[in-house]
């Protein structure tokens, strides 16, 4: 009877990914206070021990309950997602969900698929290099083929 409780208890925690919401998904970060993360032991054994793993940043809010905050590219909010009700392993496993890359080791280097995850596409990719402006200003108006002129030279240098 108790394991039947759980379960349905630990389902009723557990955050559907909702994939249109969370279009342009880039980056996350966990907002939390230690002394909140004291109480939720499989909170903090996460914190301590899993975001070195992941590619998470971590932000101290005094007061706060843990909270997983999704971004886009820009750093806008797309979704706070509650820590509090889950467990280690759901939170891992909602990362793995959305995307999120998992190192075995906090010094493993993270697979060139894998090192902007879980952004999909940027929206930076499409603009253009820097092209210095002097660079056209020169093109335009001197050939191609002509020697620069005698008065030009600098002979201080």
């Amino acid at each position: 009877m108790w394991l039947l409780l759980f379960s349905l208890l630990s389902c009723a925690s557990s955050f559907e990914v909702d994939v249109d919401k969370l279009e342009g998904l880039a980056r996350a970060r966990v907002e939390t206070c230690g002394g909140q993360l004291n109480r939720l032991r499989e909170v903090k054994a996460f914190v301590v021990q899993d975001i070195p793993l992941h590619n998470l940043v971590m932000k101290h809010i005094p007061g706060a309950d843990p909270e997983l905050v999704l971004l886009n590219h820009y750093y806008e909010e797309l979704e706070r997602i509650a820590l509090s009700d889950m467990t280690r392993s759901e939170i891992n496993e909602l990362l793995g969900k959305l995307g999120f890359y998992k190192k075995l080791q906090a010094d493993d280097e993270v697979p060139e698929e894998f090192r902007f995850a879980p952004a999909k596409d940027s929206p930076f990719k499409s603009e253009p290099e820097y092209k210095p402006a002097t660079a056209s200003v020169v093109t335009q108006n001197t050939p191609a083929t002509s020697e620069p002129e005698p008065e030009a030279k600098h002979l201080d240098l």
